[in-house]
């Protein structure tokens, strides 16, 4: 049974401005403050960070803000709190605030696994508050565009896609590469972001059938106690017969920073996203027709804080459960399947 939210939230008016606290302002964390910032329509009024030089640096993005311990944090004069800290913290910060009746904005993963993430998602039912996760590729221009041509019907069905994401580098933080603070290897860092997109854009059909393939240093992987792949290959087999390919990896011979690719093959037409020259901000898309292409969208565009700023406006209309949240529950269920839980 989750606490008792207090009244004070419940019964008081969304102000015009929301007031929020930042956990976590590292790389992540800074970005997505800034974006906010641009957007204008909130304040930051609280930061929380281990590191407090860390978080006295963030201050300058925020002129009011304190800095103050995460217990503080929930007990300061808050709306709503943007968590971006190490993913075995997520679900239990998520948790606390939501408890407290406050609405919250989440770095991906939710959950180490589908247990953490539906837990939540169940806390912010039961809460009534808003919960969003930062699927930020969603929000690129040419993805978007691409959902709105399958919507539409202009593909035809879609019969299969195929989605990559090598990184040639690899995360620089320790936490990473130790399964029970990471939940899992470049699956739970980089292949969440294809198995989300490949659910979203066929608004979230089920999952009938999961294989895959993980390595560990070109060895096939053995789920030993906080160990983490490093390359993934997974099939799905999706309700209507779709079938899609997914391949992610860290520190791969990709001859480029990263392979960023996103293909879907229906019976009118096909589209793909790509990244340009390995970078990871820049992308290409294309609808395809035989032999013919027509760019939908190309760089420049500023896409990485729209999710963050996406639930702020949310946030603004009100601060209420968002059903659609639950369909995140597929995307935990589908990576846990694929690590064999």
């Amino acid at each position: 049974m989750s606490e008792a939210i207090p009244q004070t939230r419940v019964s008081a008016a969304r102000a015009a401005s929301p007031r929020l606290g930042f956990a976590g302002v590292g790389w992540i964390g800074r970005h997505r403050m800034e974006a906010i910032a641009r957007s204008g329509g909130a304040r930051v009024v609280a930061i929380a960070d281990p590191d407090r030089e860390t978080a006295k640096g963030a201050c300058k993005l925020a002129s009011e803000a304190k800095v103050v311990s995460f217990e503080e944090l929930l007990d300061s004069e808050i709306d709503a709190v943007v968590i971006a800290t190490p993913s075995a913290l997520h679900a239990e910060q998520a948790s606390a605030a939501l408890q407290r009746g406050l609405a919250v904005f989440c770095q991906k993963p939710l959950g180490r696994n589908e247990f953490e993430a539906r837990r939540v998602i169940e806390q912010a039912k039961a809460a009534d508050r808003l919960l969003g996760v930062d699927f930020s590729y969603r929000h690129l221009n040419g993805i978007t565009k691409i959902r709105e041509l399958i919507r539409a019907g202009e593909l035809g069905h879609i019969y299969a896609m195929d989605l990559t994401f090598h990184n040639a580098y690899g995360p620089d933080k320790p936490w990473f590469y130790d399964a029970r603070l990471s939940g899992g290897g470049c699956v739970m860092d980089l292949g969440i972001h294809l198995v989300d997109l490949a659910l979203w854009i066929l608004d979230f059909p089920p999952v009938m059938k999961v294989t895959a393939q993980l390595f560990a240093s070109g060895k096939a992987f053995e789920a030993m106690a906080g160990a983490v792949e490093d390359y993934a290959i997974a099939d799905l087999r999706l309700d209507g017969g779709t079938a899609v390919r997914l391949a992610c990896s860290w520190r791969s011979h990709a001859g480029r920073d990263a392979v960023i690719e996103a293909s879907f093959q229906g019976t009118k037409g096909g589209a793909r996203l790509h990244n340009v020259e390995g970078s990871f901000f820049d992308f290409v898309a294309e609808r395809l027709q035989g032999t013919r292409r027509e760019i939908l969208s190309k760089p420049p565009e500023d896409w990485g804080g729209r999710a963050a700023v996406d639930w702020l406006r949310r946030l603004e209309k009100s601060n209420r459960f968002d059903p659609s949240i639950e369909h995140l529950g597929k995307v935990a269920d589908t990576l846990d399947r694929i690590y064999g839980r």
